[in-house]
């Protein structure tokens, strides 16, 4: 059956505060649980490849990321919708997650408007955007696979988003810095006060743990 218009929330955590606020009320909302600034990724998004790799970042097995993005994402990727609407934060987090869909919207050919709504830390709608999949693919596989920052991008907050992912990635960027400066304090700690600290990046502890490790054991 096809949906009149598809709403792309970023995360469960987005999908549930919806649900039980009944904000789009009626309307067909999915779910985008997926953390495309951690880890390595592929061209074809949602290829085989894709897939095997996102699944060995996140260190399940193929059925529990089938399970868990591939499957609420149905909808999106048999291309049962009219319109498109995406509900996403201003972080880093969010922004390389919208970047993800609309590079697959592009590979995919769409050619509809697409509207971005940006929300804040409570969900509520602060910004809206008309955005054409057209020529994101390009940026996903310059910010993504070959790590080259574009020359050009918009909306101003992707834009933001990918020099924070540059950042994130950045060896001796202010992330990295502040878990050199802070060698004895436990991980339990320290993630909480990134956390605090770095609130523009939107990463979660389970990111934060991996890269307080990965740099402590080099």
């Amino acid at each position: 059956m096809m949906i009149q218009t598809l709403h792309i929330l970023n995360g469960q955590s987005m999908y549930d505060h919806f649900k039980q606020s009944g904000f789009l009320n009626g309307e067909t909302m999915i779910p985008f649980n997926e953390a495309m600034c951690f880890g390595d990724a592929t061209e074809e998004i949602f290829s085989v490849e894709f897939n095997n790799k996102r699944a060995e970042v996140h260190h399940v097995n193929l059925q529990q990321y089938t399970d868990i993005t591939l499957k609420p994402l149905e909808l999106l990727l048999s291309k049962q919708y009219k319109n498109l609407e995406l509900w996403f934060d201003t972080d880093m987090f969010c922004q390389i997650n919208i970047l993800t869909i609309l590079a697959l919207l592009d590979q995919y050919n769409h050619e509809g408007a697409i509207t971005l709504h940006i929300v804040d830390d409570n969900f509520a709608p602060i910004e809206k955007y008309t955005l054409f999949a057209n020529g994101y693919a390009s940026l996903y596989n310059q910010v993504l696979i070959n790590k080259i920052m574009p020359a050009e991008i918009t909306p101003p907050l992707l834009k933001r988003g990918v020099e924070l992912y540059f950042s994130y990635l950045n060896p001796e960027g202010n992330l990295q810095e502040y878990i050199h400066n802070h060698p004895y304090k436990s991980e339990k700690e320290l993630v909480r006060n990134l956390l605090e600290n770095f609130r523009e990046y939107g990463l979660g502890d389970t990111q934060y743990l991996e890269l307080i490790r990965q740099l402590r054991n080099e």
